[in-house]
């Protein structure tokens, strides 16, 4: 299985609130959060890890260069795109063509949650028959959360920027098979650049969905969230 990490973002709030470092960067308990997220994909036996950074943050580049080179030949090779891209979507259509041989998890750099719930969460996506699994959590710590409805059985039936009577919101975890792809570059060719919109065509589509709760999953979008996020990966 393939694991994927788009960290090609601005991290504009970030700095505004006066945090020095890049996105990626950002230490967590102290290690670089997009350190954290390849050595957690790692240990759950990737084949092969993609991820996008942003080509104005040269600290950024340099830094995740010198993994991938320490990486060739490696059974875990990380393959390194460098590129500017208006939105997560689209940078995760510039890995796409890393991610068409075999099913794949992607998530954003500041992504976080508690490695023995996403360990938990990919063995049940590599047994599972579905199209794809997609992270949820009734922990609810977003601006703009994005509210998943599910029927009995946790199959997913829609996505909605309103509640509604949905427990769960996005977190922003994606296990998919390659056939998603397909319905990524339609939303590329359409002119569509978020990853909600990319969400509700899956189901359009008729790519069979289910969700997959988590107990709490966080963002790192503002300074207050790295407390929180170390507060968190710290508590029992």
């Amino acid at each position: 299985m393939k694991f994927a990490i788009i960290a090609a973002g601005e991290g504009s709030r970030l700095k505004e609130e006066g945090v020095h470092e890049d996105k990626p960067l950002v230490r967590l308990c102290g290690e670089p959060m997009i350190d954290r997220l390849i050595r957690i994909f790692r240990d759950q036996g990737a084949t092969e890890i993609v991820t996008i950074v942003n080509a104005r943050m040269p600290e950024v580049v340099a830094h995740v260069s010198k993994i991938a080179e320490k990486t060739k030949g490696t059974a875990c090779p990380l393959r390194l795109v460098v590129k500017s891209t208006p939105s997560s979507m689209h940078s995760f259509y510039e890995i796409s063509p890393m991610l068409t041989d075999a099913p794949f998890c992607l998530t954003t750099v500041d992504t976080i949650f508690r490695e023995d719930d996403f360990a938990k969460y990919v063995a049940t996506f590599s047994k599972s028959d579905v199209d794809g699994m997609m992270a949820v959590t009734d922990y609810i710590d977003d601006e703009k959360p994005l509210y998943v409805g599910t029927d009995m059985e946790m199959r997913i039936t829609g996505f909605y920027d309103d509640k509604r009577d949905c427990r769960y919101i996005s977190g922003g975890i994606y296990a998919l098979k390659p056939k998603a792809l397909d319905t990524l570059r339609k939303c590329i060719d359409e002119g569509q650049s978020r990853m909600r919109n990319f969400q509700r065509q899956l189901v359009t589509d008729g790519i069979r969905l289910q969700a997959y709760a988590f107990p709490k999953i966080l963002d790192v979008d503002h300074a207050e969230d790295i407390r929180k996020a170390e507060q968190f990966l710290t508590s029992k």
